[in-house]
C-alpha cells in the first residue's frame, strides 16, 4: 500500500510559524572550521612565522596580491580655505583606470617642515569623504556629524595633522550605477561590487587596503608629510579598512579601529544583514577579527567600542572582548603592552575620539 501525502492547512496569520533556516548548521560549521591560522605563537620566532604565514594567506583570501600597481599620476583639482585649515580634493590613480578621489585638509599653522599624517576613511551612510571632513554646507552631512561624531577628520587636522579623507570604493564619487544620483548621495554599492569581484577572486575588503596602500604610497611622496608617521582611524567600515590596511601594510605606524571590533560569529554570521563588504570566502577557516588585528602589533593600536553598540553581537562586550583577549596575548609577547589600549565608552555606534585623539598625538610625535 502506497504511502499518503495528507497535505496541512496552515494559517497565514499563524505566528509561531517555523522556517527551515541553515543558520544553526553555518554556526556548528563555524565552530568545526574556524581557527586554522589563529594566534598561538608563544615565541617570538613562533610570531614572526605565524604573521608572515598569516599574511600571505589574508593577500591571497582578499585577491590584494592580484591588485595592479600603477603609476598614481596624483592631479590636484581644488583648493579651498576652511578657517584655520586648506581642504584640497586630490585624485590618484590606485590600479589602471582606477582613480580614488581624496580630500586631504592641512593645517595652515606648520609645526614643522615634515607633519605628521592621518589617513581617516569613512564608513558607511557617510557619503564617502564628505562626512569624515566635516563638509556640512552639503546636505544630510551636519546630522550625521551629530549622530555619529563623524567629522574625525577635522578633529584630527586642528589638532596639526595632515589628514586624508579617501572615498573607498563603491562611496561617494565611487559609487557604481545602482547608486549613482544625488538622491542616493549616502548609499553604498559594496554588494555591486563584491558580485562582480567574487568571480574574479577579488573582494572589496582586499581593494580597499590595496587603495590604503597605494594612498600611504602618494602621502610619502608629498614634501609636507612625514613619510614615517602614517596613522589610520577610522570608524565603522572605516575601522574595517583600518583594521585591513593596518594589518597588511607595516607602513602604518598607529592604528584607531572604532565601532569595528568584536567576534565574527556573534556579529557577521548571526548578523548576516550586515554589508557585504564584510564577508571574504574562506576568512573564517582561518581566523577571527582578533587574530587580524594580531597582525598589527607592536605598532600602537588602539580600539574604540561603544557599550550600547548593537553591532557587538547578542553577548555585547563578552563578544568583543573575548577578541582583546587575543590581540593583547600578541602585545604582551612582543613587550609591547603600553601599545595597545581599549577605550569602552557609554554610547552607540560612532567615533569617541576621547583617546584615540591624544593617542595619536602620543605615537606619531605630537
Amino acid at each position: 500500500m502506497l504511502n499518503r501525502i495528507v497535505p496541512i492547512s496552515l494559517d497565514k496569520n499563524q505566528s509561531n510559524h517555523s522556517y527551515f533556516t541553515a543558520q544553526e548548521y553555518l554556526e556548528r560549521r563555524f565552530d568545526r572550521e574556524k581557527g586554522k591560522l589563529a594566534f598561538r605563537a608563544k615565541t617570538v620566532e613562533e610570531w614572526r612565522s605565524w604573521h608572515r604565514r598569516l599574511e600571505n594567506k589574508l593577500k591571497a583570501l582578499t585577491g590584494y596580491d592580484t591588485m595592479r600597481t600603477c603609476p598614481l599620476l596624483p592631479r590636484v583639482t581644488e583648493r579651498v580655505e576652511k578657517g584655520t585649515y586648506i581642504r584640497e580634493r586630490v585624485e590618484i590613480q590606485t590600479e589602471p583606470g582606477i582613480i580614488m578621489p581624496i580630500y586631504v585638509l592641512i593645517p595652515k599653522e606648520r609645526r614643522s617642515e615634515k607633519m605628521p599624517v592621518v589617513i581617516a576613511p569613512h564608513g558607511h551612510d557617510s557619503g564617502g569623504k564628505i562626512t569624515v571632513a566635516g563638509c556640512v554646507e552639503i546636505q544630510g552631512v551636519a546630522e550625521r556629524v551629530k549622530n555619529y561624531n563623524y567629522d574625525y577628520g577635522v578633529q584630527f587636522v586642528r589638532e596639526g595633522f595632515v589628514v586624508f579623507c579617501p572615498d573607498a570604493r563603491g562611496f561617494g564619487e565611487r559609487r557604481e550605477w545602482t547608486g549613482q544620483g544625488e538622491d542616493k548621495l549616502f548609499s553604498s554599492t559594496c554588494l555591486q561590487l563584491n558580485q562582480m569581484a567574487y568571480p574574479l577572486g577579488q573582494t572589496v575588503a582586499g581593494m580597499w587596503a590595496w587603495d590604503i596602500s597605494r594612498l600611504i604610497d602618494y602621502v610619502q611622496s608629498r614634501k609636507d608629510c612625514n613619510p614615517k608617521k602614517i596613522g589610520c582611524a577610522g570608524l565603522s567600515g572605516g575601522g574595517l579598512q583600518t583594521l585591513w590596511a593596518a594589518a597588511l601594510d607595516r607602513r602604518i605606524s598607529c592604528a584607531v579601529i572604532s565601532g569595528y571590533f568584536y567576534g565574527y560569529k556573534e556579529s557577521l554570521l548571526k548578523l548576516s544583514n550586515n554589508c557585504s563588504c564584510n564577508y571574504i570566502p574562506h576568512l573564517w577557516e582561518y581566523v577571527d577579527m582578533g587574530d587580524i588585528a594580531a597582525l598589527i602589533a607592536p605598532r600602537p593600536l588602539l580600539i574604540e567600542t561603544g557599550t550600547r553598540d548593537p553591532l557587538n553581537g547578542e553577548s555585547g562586550l563578552k563578544n568583543v572582548k573575548s577578541q582583546y583577549r587575543i590581540v593583547k596575548k600578541a602585545y604582551a609577547l612582543l613587550n609591547a603592552k603600553d601599545r595597545l589600549a581599549h577605550d569602552i565608552f557609554e554610547g552607540e555606534h560612532m567615533w569617541h575620539g576621547a583617546k584615540a585623539i591624544p593617542w595619536m598625538k602620543r605615537w606619531l610625535g605630537k
